[in-house]
């Protein structure tokens, strides 16, 4: 084990230039699933090497449920012990497990008190795009109709809000107030509506969540939890232009809401206009489209983050499983048959 099963504990550091500069140069798409999946990998291999070395520093204390063969000279002799380190990792391990048990209650509350609030409310349902397809004989087979988009909800309230309410097994709501959208022109609403479906249709509630969740067990990766906050919000803008047809309209979307908007009912959950730089997603907007481009990077500086995001992934995984092969085959040689 060695100084390996302490590695995965600061290694998250390698990726903070990464998420500084993918949230900026990568498509927002592409930023939002990548830094999602480096930071769970980083965030269990934390998360296991703490309960490694809790293991090792208290398997000689008396009364532990562990088997005698653990405390043995010469499975201390092995594995690295400090009692003190021991008591330290269950201590913060405790702390992470109640970090990310509070998140997903919160969420989950959050989500949950947002739908009773909504009740019976009606919901307007969007036409589904159609796309005009000539026949090609009087038997051909007609293409699968597309799902339909989320559904819309208008709530008679005087502060203005937009949010995207993911649903318990299907495609979720997009509420508004009637506020927001007195505040906007018929081009912007379109904006604001199929900004927040796109929130929805991409599942954006799921990456903000593992992302808290990766958050909440090191602190050393909150720079990806807004970073993939950001890109998410930049997602959905883009899918909004593309839709709309009109990168412009949007960023007038985007500013006017934010100018407008109060605070939303529903905190921790996808709003037009409550995360993100707002400034920074209008200046992307003005700007030409992302490139959708991976790899090989046209940027050096973003090609030498993403080496060391990889590098840390990397070596992050390699050390917390070998500490923990390391660990099992040590401890299952010392445990009686």
């Amino acid at each position: 084990m060695g100084v390996f099963v302490v590695l995965p504990l600061v290694l998250p550091l390698t990726a903070w230039p990464m998420s500084r500069l993918a949230e900026r140069r990568l498509h927002p798409r592409t930023a939002t699933v990548l830094l999602t999946c480096v930071g769970a990998i980083l965030a269990v291999c934390s998360t296991l090497c703490l309960a490694l070395l809790g293991v090792v520093g208290t398997a000689q204390l008396p009364g532990n449920p562990l088997p005698d063969g653990w405390a043995a000279p010469e499975v201390r002799a092995a594995v690295p012990y400090d009692e003190n380190v021991g008591f330290a990792a269950i201590g913060v391990l405790a702390l992470v497990a109640a970090a990310c048990g509070h998140t997903l209650w919160r969420h989950y509350r959050v989500r949950n008190g947002a739908w009773r609030a909504l009740g019976d409310l009606p919901a307007e349902p969007a036409p589904a795009p159609t796309t005009a397809t000539p026949a090609t004989s009087a038997t051909a087979t007609k293409p699968p109709a597309p799902p339909a988009p989320p559904a819309l909800t208008v709530l008679p309230d005087e502060v203005p809000y937009a949010y995207a309410l993911p649903g318990r097994a299907g495609s979720g709501r997009v509420v508004v107030s009637d506020a927001m959208l007195a505040g906007l022109g018929a081009p912007e609403r379109r904006a604001l509506v199929a900004h927040e479906r796109a929130h929805l249709t991409g599942r954006h509630h799921r990456y903000l969540l593992a992302s808290r969740l990766t958050a909440s067990a090191n602190p050393f990766l909150r720079p990806l939890w807004t970073a993939v906050a950001f890109s998410a919000e930049r997602w959905a803008d883009e899918e909004a232009a593309r839709e709309v047809g009109d990168r412009r309209v949007v960023a007038t979307a985007v500013g006017k809401a934010a100018l407008i908007s109060g605070p939303s009912p529903a905190p921790g959950i996808a709003g037009f206009a409550a995360v993100g730089p707002v400034p920074r997603r209008i200046a992307a907007l003005l700007g030409p489209v992302p490139s959708a481009r991976l790899w090989p990077p046209t940027d050096g500086s973003l090609y030498a983050a993403a080496l060391i995001a990889a590098a840390g992934t990397a070596a992050s995984a390699l050390s917390s499983l070998n500490a923990a092969v390391a660990l099992f085959v040590v401890l299952k040689a010392a445990t009686p048959l």
